[in-house]
């Protein structure tokens, strides 16, 4: 006569169940296990694993190690999961299930950016058939249509190419859906509208809209030279600075002008659609978002209260942080009979191979 079961309640793993298989294991053995599980193939990549108990994990498998039907199975226990837990499909599932192997899988970005209703992605350019880019066209519309499955609200997905000219003028093609380049990203609080056909937008510079958002105070005096669509001036102004924004291309000044309707905060921004050196101001700090913003010092500090901050920011190899551009800063100031001191410096983010968009802040006394 058996003993009987200690735990009569236990979930067992029963042949008419439909709900998947789990094997529980001991957490110390997970590893040669799971190991042991997809070398078999029977490991289940679209379920998670999840603590069983405080001492076991649910390995999810697709069938019964070595064909095992009992609940004890080799390694561990084997228990039906009524209500498991799925992985969220990624960008990889969907391209495989469109039939694409694991090696052009590896050559697709595992980053892109969801503005609005529109994704951005960087494909690196050119057409796989022509030996001059990673994918071809039809490999191109497929990314895009995996992107679109991904991300449900979105109907539209750009291949980014760059940006280029004094204006920053961006470079984008539609790969699928409705080709619809308008759109409305929210972030922080704040409305971004924006045609990425026509004006660029920097989705890793969010933390630094941010930041700029909490630095300034109510009633501070802020130029903006560089403006754009109101990158950092909307959440300045958001923030209660009265803010001086100039801007040279005519499509960003619009949106400009526009998103500071729809944010209300119209009243706060005196904006001027000009290079920024031909507009005279005062200001307690000044904002310099742009590469090559280190030839502008010259009218920034002109600008410049005493004991006023700038934000300087810079394209910088790696080999060059930060020498560069604090003798950009330091060469300007002398030249003005002016003292700085630096307050912080940050990598914003990657801007090429090597090269890293950074924030110099300093006062100008």
């Amino acid at each position: 006569m058996s003993d009987p079961d200690p735990d009569p309640d236990r979930e067992r793993p029963g042949p008419d169940s439909d709900d998947p298989l789990a094997l529980v294991v001991p957490k110390e053995q997970v590893d040669p296990i799971l190991a042991a599980l997809r070398e078999a193939g029977t490991y289940d990549d679209e379920r998670r694993l999840v603590e069983h108990d405080g001492d076991r994990i649910a390995i999810p498998v697709t069938e019964p190690p070595n064909g095992e039907t009992r609940s004890e199975a080799p390694g561990g226990e084997l228990v039906r999961q009524p209500d498991p837990e799925y992985r969220a499909r990624g960008l990889d599932d969907l391209l495989r299930e469109r039939g694409w192997a694991d090696e052009a899988v590896a050559q697709v970005p595992n980053s892109w950016a969801v503005l609005g209703t529109v994704v951005l992605i960087s494909l690196d350019s050119g057409r796989g058939a022509d030996g001059e880019g990673p994918f071809t066209a039809d490999q191109e519309r497929e990314i895009g249509e995996a992107l679109l499955d991904l991300h449900g609200g979105a109907d539209t997905v750009l291949a980014r190419e760059g940006v280029s000219g004094e204006t920053r003028e961006p470079s984008v093609r539609v790969i699928a859906g409705e080709g619809d380049t308008e759109t409305v990203h929210t972030e922080h609080g704040i409305d971004y509208g924006m045609d990425l056909a026509r004006v660029m937008f920097s989705p890793g510079n969010k933390a630094e809209r941010e930041r700029m958002g909490a630095v300034v105070d109510p009633g501070e005096r802020v130029f903006d030279m560089f403006a754009g669509i109101g990158y950092f001036t909307l959440p300045m102004a958001a923030a209660g600075a009265r803010v001086t924004a100039t801007e040279i291309n005519p499509e960003a000044f619009r949106y400009l002008l526009k998103n500071a309707v729809n944010n209300g905060v119209q009243d706060r921004i005196a904006a001027y659609r000009a290079d920024c050196r031909d507009v005279e101001t005062t200001a307690d700090r000044v904002v310099m978002g742009y590469y090559d913003a280190h030839e502008y010092l010259d009218a920034a500090l002109d600008a410049l209260e005493p004991g006023g901050v700038v934000h300087l920011h810079e394209a910088v190899p790696d080999a060059l942080l930060w020498d560069r551009p604090i003798e950009h800063l330091e060469a300007a100031a002398g030249d003005a009979g002016r003292e700085v001191a630096i307050l912080d410096r940050r990598r914003v983010k990657t801007h090429s191979e090597g090269v890293y968009h950074v924030v110099l802040d300093a006062r100008v006394e």
